[in-house]
C-alpha cells in the first residue's frame, strides 16, 4: 500500500525547502516526515522557534557550513550551539556564494571531520569534497547527476555501509517548457552541460534548436522531472541502485507540493 508521501510527492522521503523562498513552517503542509532546511546565509537561517516547532512532529535538519562563522567547530559555533534539540544537521563545506573569504580559505577536512565527531547522526554533503565526506563517515548527501545511479552501484559493490541520501530538484510535470523555466538554468551550470550548449543560447522555454535538445535531456540527468508515475519509477530506481533516501527540492515553488500539483 502506497503511503500519502509516494501518493503526493512520487515516493520522496525528504523535502528540501529554501528559507529565502518560502516559510519553512510550510513544510506542516507536506506529506514527508523528513525535511531539509537549506543554507542561504545568516540572514535566512530560521530561529531556533521556528525550528523546534517543526520537529516536533517530523525529522528535521540544517544545512550548516562548516567553515562559516557560528558553524565552525573549530571556532565560531554559536549558530551551531543554537540549534534546538532535535535539530540534525547537514554538514558542508559551504558554497563560496555564502561565505566570505576568509571563510572560504578554512580547511575543509578538520572542520568537518570535528563536526562528525560532535554530530555522529549528520548528514554530510558531498559536493566537491566527495573524499573528505567518505573519510568523515555519515550519511553521505549528494547532488543528482548523471552518474549517480551508476556511483551508488560502485559505492555499494565496494562495501559502503553507510546510509546514502541524493538531493535532486524536483518538477512534478510533463509540461516542458514548465519544467525548462523550473530547472532549465539550473541544469545548465553543470559543466557537461555548458559545454554543449551554444553560446548565448537561452537556457528556459525560450530555447530552441540545439540549446532546447541539450537542456530536455540534461533536466532529466540532474534533476526529478515528469509525471508522478515518471519521477516515481525514477526514485525506485535510485533506491535499487543504493540510495537509501531522495530528497526532492520543490523547483517550482512549494505550492506544487504541498497542493499535490
Amino acid at each position: 500500500m502506497l503511503t500519502s508521501a509516494e501518493t503526493a510527492l512520487a515516493g520522496l522521503d525528504a523535502v528540501a525547502l529554501k528559507p529565502s523562498e518560502c516559510r519553512v513552517e510550510r513544510a506542516a503542509e507536506l506529506p514527508v516526515d523528513t525535511v531539509a532546511v537549506d543554507y542561504e546565509g545568516r540572514d535566512h537561517l530560521p530561529d531556533a522557534e521556528t525550528l523546534a516547532a517543526l520537529a516536533a512532529d517530523r525529522e528535521v535538519l540544517v544545512t550548516t557550513p562548516v567553515r562559516a562563522d557560528g558553524f565552525d567547530p573549530l571556532g565560531d559555533d554559536s549558530l551551531s550551539d543554537g540549534l534546538p534539540d532535535g535539530v540534525r544537521r547537514v554538514l558542508v563545506a559551504g558554497h563560496p556564494a555564502y561565505l566570505s573569504e576568509a571563510e572560504a580559505a578554512r580547511a575543509v577536512a578538520p572542520r568537518l571531520g570535528e563536526a562528525v565527531e560532535r554530530f555522529p547522526d549528520a548528514w554530510v554533503g558531498t559536493e566537491g569534497v566527495e573524499r573528505i565526506a567518505l573519510a568523515a563517515g555519515g550519511t553521505q548527501y549528494e547532488l543528482l547527476s548523471r552518474t549517480t545511479e551508476r556511483d551508488l552501484r560502485a559505492l555499494r559493490d565496494a562495501g559502503l555501509a553507510e546510509e546514502v541520501a541524493v538531493y535532486a530538484p524536483t518538477v512534478l510535470t510533463d509540461d516542458e517548457d514548465a519544467v525548462l523555466d523550473a530547472v532549465g538554468d539550473y541544469a545548465a551550470r553543470r559543466k557537461p552541460v555548458a559545454r554543449a550548449l551554444p553560446d548565448g543560447a537561452p537556457t528556459d522555454s525560450a530555447a530552441t534548436g540545439r540549446a532546447r535538445e541539450v537542456l530536455s535531456k540534461a533536466v532529466r540527468d540532474y534533476a526529478l522531472v515528469g509525471s508522478r508515475e515518471t519521477v516515481r519509477e525514477r526514485v525506485a530506481d535510485l533506491k535499487d541502485a543504493g540510495a537509501t533516501t531522495v530528497v526532492g527540492y520543490p523547483a517550482r515553488g512549494v505550492d506544487a507540493f504541498a497542493g499535490g500539483a
